[in-house]
Formats: C-alpha cells, structure tokens, sequence
C-alpha cells in the first residue's frame, strides 16, 4: 500500500477554558477580547489531527498539520509536531486578519494545492472561538471532493476513506473514494500526549511559513469577517450587602432568606 498523505488543518484560539472573567467586550470594533489568557490549538482541530494520528499508527502515512495565523509562528503550534506530525506548514500574512469563513477556506484550499497530491483532509468540526462550522465542506468546495461532517470514527479501508457520521440517533457509515475532506467530532477522543524530550525536540524542527505571495492569493476575494449587531458591553455593577446577627447560625438563616429574596436559591 502506497504512503498516505493527511492534512490536518488546526487553527490557534483562545483557551475556551479560559474563566469567563478574562474576556472583555470592545463594543466599538465589536469583538470579544482575551486577557491574559494563553492561546491554544482548537479542540476540536485536535480531535482531528488525532484522527490522523490514528491512521498513521495503523498504516504508512504522512501527516502535515496546516494553520493560518497573521502573526508569527507560536510553540502551541508547535505542539503538532510534538505528538506526531511529520510536517506543519503555517500561512502567514497580515492580509489574513479577521477573515469570514469564505475566505478562509479559500486561502486554505490554495495552500492546499500547493502541497500537491494528497489522500485525505481532516479539519475539526467548528472552532472553539466563533462557532461557525462553515470552513471545513467550503475547503471541499473548492477543491471539488467529497465531504464527510461531523464524523465520530475515520479509518481507511480499501483505499476509500470510511467515517461514522454522527445523527441524531446513533451514527451512519459512510465511504467515500479519496482524496476527501473529513470534518472530525470530539467523540473521536481527546489529542495524545507528547513526551518532554518530544516537545523539545519540536522547538528545533523547522516550519514552513507561506504568504499571500506564495499562494498566488487574489487579495480581491479576501472579504473580512463583518458583525452587523451591536455587541454591548456586560454591566458589571456590584452590590455588597452585610449579613446581620448575634450568633453564626443566626448568619446562616439570614443568609439563606436573602438568597431566597433575591431568588439565587
């Protein structure tokens, strides 16, 4: 059986397990920014990247993780590398900033095919940052290949890639011929571990950086994302109020009564 060639496209965002306290609403360029919270790969884009790391432990395959960022390359992407990517390519331009979902995929599609010939696409079912959804059947689009969403299990069998779609009650089996796109649910299992010496040993490796030059890219169709609702502020007026009385159980009631008045219990 000949080398398989898996992309896995994996996007930086802000940790959504990050408290809610450290993300603050800029209501005048209508976005939600975080604050001192620590970027990391989207959840959802490594289940899928341990889709392929999968497939690889079971057959002969290469795995290149693809990212699109506007600023400089991060260690946390670096963490594909570490648990098993052989490559990581990384688009890199200003032009990239705030892109709708169109046009990601259109950028992406072309660095696509830029690499060249490949066997499968695996991307992560929605970002953990805006929710969409949409990236993953457009990169397919334009790319003109089959789509396989929201996919539990991916395996490859009899070069045809086969994945177990999630429905509403339980999953259907679908095979598709390869090359193919392949959007990746969490319930495929959570992105394995890197050993110490792996994770240093991925600071070393090189990336490989491409621009908008470098992909031919029409800056015409680059369109960025638009907002058309305001986005308010979240009042956070606070009120302190003393719990009265003689003794500490007395305390307790009357804490329990506010919290009763105030409807909290």
């Amino acid at each position: 059986m000949k080398e398989l060639k898996i992309i896995a496209c994996i996007k930086q965002v802000p940790d959504p397990e990050g408290p809610a306290s450290a993300f603050e609403v800029d209501a005048e360029a209508k976005k939600v920014v975080p604050v001192g919270i620590s970027p990391v790969i989207n959840p959802f884009d490594e289940n899928a990247l341990e889709a392929a790391l999968q497939i690889k432990d079971n057959a002969r395959a290469k795995v290149i993780a693809l990212s699109m960022i506007e600023k400089s390359v991060t260690p946390v992407l670096r963490k594909a590398l570490a648990v098993g990517a052989d490559e990581i390519i990384v688009l890199q331009d200003e032009r990239f900033r705030d892109l709708d979902s169109y046009s990601t995929a259109y950028v992406i599609s072309s660095a696509i095919k830029k690499v060249g010939e490949y066997d499968l696409i695996l991307v992560g079912r929605q970002a953990a940052d805006w929710n969409f959804g949409q990236v993953g059947p457009l990169i397919s689009e334009f790319l003109q290949i089959p789509c396989v969403s929201v996919a539990q299990k991916v395996r490859v069998e009899d070069g045809k890639v086969v994945g177990e779609k999630l429905k509403r009650r339980g999953y259907e089996i679908v095979r598709a011929s390869m090359p193919a796109l392949i959007t990746v649910s969490s319930e495929i299992g959570d992105l394995r571990y890197a050993s110490v010496n792996r994770l240093k040993d991925a600071r070393q490796r090189p990336v490989t950086v491409w621009n908008s030059a470098d992909l031919e890219i029409d800056p015409c169709r680059l369109e960025a994302r638009k907002i058309y609702r305001l986005l308010p502020s979240p009042s956070k007026e606070r009120q302190c109020v003393f719990i009265e009385g003689e003794f500490p159980h007395e305390k307790g009631e009357n804490l329990a009564l506010k919290l009763r008045q105030d409807k909290v219990i």
